[in-house]
């Protein structure tokens, strides 16, 4: 018997408009005004930087400002360039930029909603029929099913920051939320159209980041036909058009940096080296990486996808839980058998968890349900106050250890009231109290009831953080005035400068000062850009690399909120 009963009234879906407004809500507070900050962010964003400023080998050949980085794959490189070129001269390469991400973002909530929609609707999905009627319609128990699971998408903490930032985790995320959406079509009804949209959605992930992860994926929707018992002959010659169709795809970038060697360089046995390389036997770092780190970035996914399973147990072979479970399963491997997990490594499995979760919530007791809401209440609502609280602190001094605080994190920043950032906040902070108000005064009965709270209360802390103190994070966490400063200190005629700077750092120097740093061919410079500790108080970083040469130092500083990174310009003498 299925484990559900549900009334047509616990089935009123969000209109429209609001998921639209819920989802702009979302995505724009750290989009708009927010500088490429230090690490992936800025590496990314100097990628396509340098493409929109450069030429065909740069497209070819991802680099920053002459240091490559071309192992992972171009695709969202490619879409950040483009959108630096068509909408940097009215929003500015930085926002340019991030139009892309923007409508990535949106791909991928558009595949969540759907394929929960695909998966609900259907009739092994649907509730147990009441004595007297009043069961709801499949369609729009789909929609509400797909509500929720975009709900608890975007409540997601470990999507928060990774989905504003300019890199290809956050292509990597909403292609494997397409994918997924696409391997439900293909189940429902098995044919080569299908099969090669699902080799689409393939060739885009190994543009992305590797072929692993699509490789991977591969073989789980292989599993999951052989368990939903399709015919296997038909389902092999599918999916080996969906392989040719990705590896056709893959080639778009392959054959032609195979063939010309920009920068006279071949990119294919970088990365397919990279994907090797992803693949180790599971440690106790894995493990640990894993458990510890997934416990908060899965919330609040994992505890509704943990029901699921258990809830639908006894139901065998419905395409709602073996569908996003083998995702789950497989991506969850990808993780434990990396060498060197990250974060990035654990996007891949939200989108699946998000759709077997609001499927959880289908059997929820109603206990579980209120604690959700009042830890969601309580808990968020407290973070708020807190953040209001220091804000206020810094611009007024009062609470004195709160304004001390808050601004010992950036020593010389200099805390302004911005207006607009203000009344965005304060509206946004309205917003929570009546949605707050409307679920505590009004009890609905709405399936999504459980998760909307979490997923509001995450964007009200994301806007406050984002408005409130941009500027102190801007401050903290960007380059710019650290290269503003070197180029304050360039003699005039320089035709280029070595350099042994990270990639994030290099990329903020190249943007926000136009340094000419020596390019993929490498080249003698005269002057040299060294970055270092400040423990290390002698030259042995300039023996050991130019052992035998001369420098003069023309400037040494670091950023104000970091205590250890420096950098120093030098001249060649000799």
């Amino acid at each position: 018997m299925k484990p559900v009963r549900l009334p047509a009234a616990a089935t009123l879906a969000l209109p429209r408009w609001a998921l639209f407004a819920l989802g702009l809500l979302y995505i724009l507070p750290g989009l708009i005004g927010r500088d490429p900050w230090k690490n992936d962010d800025a590496a990314s964003f100097g990628v396509m930087w340098t493409m929109a400023q450069g030429g065909w080998q740069d497209w070819l050949w991802p680099n920053i400002a002459g240091l490559s980085v071309s192992d992972e794959g171009p695709l969202a490189f490619w879409l950040g360039a483009l959108g630096i070129k068509l909408f940097g001269w009215l929003l500015g390469d930085v926002l340019g930029a991030r139009v892309a991400t923007g409508l990535v973002f949106l791909l991928g909530v558009a595949s969540v909603w759907y394929a929960a929609f695909n998966l609900g609707r259907r009739p092994d999905a649907q509730p147990l029929r009441l004595a007297f009627g009043g069961q709801p319609e499949p369609r729009d128990f789909g929609r509400t099913l797909a509500d929720a699971a975009v709900l608890i998408y975007l409540g997601s903490l470990g999507l928060l920051l990774h989905s504003h930032e300019t890199t290809a985790e956050a292509l990597q995320v909403s292609l494997v939320a397409l994918l997924v959406y696409r391997a439900v079509r293909y189940v429902e009804r098995a044919s080569l159209r299908n099969a090669a949209l699902i080799g689409l959605a393939l060739g885009l992930l190994s543009l992305t980041r590797g072929w692993l992860t699509p490789a991977a994926l591969t073989v789980a929707l292989l599993l999951c036909t052989r368990f939903l018992g399709l015919p296997l002959g038909r389902t092999l010659r599918e999916l080996a058009l969906a392989a040719v169709v990705a590896v056709a795809i893959a080639a778009l970038w392959l054959l032609p940096a195979q063939l010309l060697r920009p920068y006279q360089q071949t990119p294919l046995a970088g990365w397919l080296a990279l994907g090797a390389a992803q693949l180790a036997l599971p440690t106790a770092l894995s493990l640990k990486f894993f458990f510890r780190v997934g416990t908060w970035f899965f919330w609040p996914a994992w505890p509704f996808a943990g029901w699921a399973v258990y809830a639908w147990r006894r139901q065998h072979h419905v395409l709602h839980i073996v569908v996003p479970l083998s995702f789950v399963t497989m991506g969850a491997l990808l993780t434990l058998f990396q060498p060197n997990p990250e974060q990035g490594h654990l996007l891949a499995l939200l989108p699946p968890l998000a759709i077997m979760a609001a499927f959880g919530l289908l059997t929820m007791k109603r206990g579980a349900i209120n604690a959700i809401d009042w830890f969601s209440v309580m808990a968020l609502t407290l973070c708020a106050g807190v953040i209001w609280i220091f804000w206020i602190a810094k611009l007024t001094g009062w609470p004195a250890q709160a304004a001390k605080n808050a601004l010992k994190l950036v020593p010389g920043f200099k805390p302004e009231l911005g207006l607009l950032a203000f009344v965005v906040a304060a509206a946004a902070t309205a917003g929570w109290i009546a949605l707050v108000h409307w679920r505590l005064s009004r009890q609905p009965a709405v399936l999504w009831r459980a998760v909307v709270l979490s997923s509001g209360g995450l964007i009200l802390i994301w806007i406050l953080l984002m408005t409130l103190f941009l500027p102190d994070m801007n401050y903290s966490k960007s380059y710019a005035s650290v290269a503003r400063q070197i180029a304050d200190k360039l003699p005039p005629g320089v035709g280029c400068i070595e350099t042994n700077v990270g990639p994030a750092q290099r990329a903020s120097f190249a943007y926000y000062a136009h340094l000419p740093f020596t390019g993929v061919e490498g080249g003698r410079c005269e002057l040299l850009l060294l970055q270092d500790s400040v423990r290390l108080r002698d030259d042995r970083e300039i023996a050991a690399q130019h052992r035998g040469k001369q420098w003069q130092l023309l400037w040494e500083g670091r950023r104000p909120s970091d205590r250890e990174e420096r950098f120093r310009l030098y001249r060649r003498t000799d």
